[in-house]
């Protein structure tokens, strides 16, 4: 086992300390990464201060990690000492169910074991990417391709997959017309994934602030959700409305916005309960659904994509010792567009 530096929460709501945890020893098929940034993810902070239910304590979040392979076990195979790799949401899964031998992970029958707040197959809590160091299975690390930086690429691991996951599934491009909701850490990589697959973007944010903004990473449209003139204008336009906040919305206007067929897919989840009307379901075939992360081979997929059309996420480097401070700043919106610690100051 090896000790490293890292950032935990010793309790719901506490704030995050520098600390050290174990790693285990390397395994046949494990890789031993350097983590050299990490992104801050909205998730996290639901997590540590236990916002979804409870959590395991202490936690060291952290689920978009990049960073570069230290060392290698004597079975792996597809990596080597010096590449550049990351780490999502899960480290591990049953690879035995249906989902899993579909390549579908994130839906593991038995539960996937996430990067943190979970308990590992040993019996063990994972602690994530807030750390100078993790060993994960070779199959659930995945290949950073050359042009993306690893600092722009870590968000990726989370935010790039969940935006990029659904629409794929729900077949965005040419001739699609999508709107996304919230302009932040999702939100932003949103615009531009939809933008570089073809179709017509339109943000909806509750004001025009970020309007020059989502202009710049490709949106076509940008409208004022705080605006009741906007669900007038709009209403029957999108083939796609992709949630990315985490708050409740009105979805009943917003399931009006939808063309006859559409689909409303949120991947930001609210603490609290929301109310809908069926009413807005009903007459247009609209669907009000979900979508999580992706699986390894989707994650790496998109990390492809985003390599070829030269998309990382706008990011704030920060050091370790404003971790709670970035906490705040997530809080109030206060971040274009995402929060990467730099792991060196860790």
């Amino acid at each position: 086992m090896t000790t490293v530096a890292a950032y935990a929460a010793a309790a719901a709501k506490a704030p995050l300390e520098r600390t050290t945890i174990e790693r285990r020893a390397v395994g046949e098929f494990d890789v031993l990464i350097d983590i050299k940034f990490v992104g801050i993810c909205h998730s996290d902070i639901h997590q540590a201060r236990e916002g979804w239910g409870e959590a395991v304590f202490p936690m060291v979040p952290g689920h978009e990690i990049a960073g570069v392979v230290a060392e290698v076990g004597p079975g792996v195979r597809r990596f080597k000492v010096g590449d550049h790799v990351g780490v999502g949401c899960m480290v591990d899964s049953c690879r035995e169910c249906e989902n899993c031998r579909a390549g579908l992970e994130q839906f593991c029958v038995q539960r996937p074991t996430w990067t943190y707040n979970a308990v590992g197959k040993d019996g063990k809590p994972t602690y994530g990417g807030y750390s100078q160091k993790i060993v994960v299975d070779e199959n659930y690390v995945l290949r950073i391709p050359d042009g993306l930086a690893l600092d722009v690429a870590a968000p990726l691991m989370c935010a790039g997959i969940t935006t990029y996951s659904p629409f794929r599934y729900w077949n965005v491009g040419p001739g699609k017309r999508v709107a996304v909701v919230g302009l932040g850490g999702l939100g932003h990589m949103a615009v531009k994934i939809a933008h570089a697959m073809g179709a017509e973007v339109t943000v909806l944010s509750q004001s025009l602030r970020k309007k020059e903004d989502g202009l710049r990473l490709g949106a076509d449209h940008y409208y004022a959700t705080g605006d009741p003139a906007t669900f007038d204008n709009l209403r029957g336009t999108f083939d796609v409305i992709l949630n990315t906040v985490s708050a409740p919305l009105d979805y009943d206007a917003f399931l009006s916005l939808l063309r006859t067929g559409g689909a409303m897919v949120t991947v930001g989840m609210p603490e609290e309960p929301v109310q809908i009307q069926f009413s807005s379901l009903f007459g247009n075939r609209r669907s009000l659904t979900s979508s999580s992360i992706g699986g390894i081979r989707e994650t790496q997929e998109m990390l492809d994509f985003c390599a070829e059309h030269g998309l990382g996420a706008d990011i704030e480097l920060i050091r370790a010792d404003q971790i709670n401070e970035a906490y705040e700043r997530v809080g109030r919106s206060d971040v274009r567009y995402r929060f990467v610690i730099d792991t060196a100051t860790i």
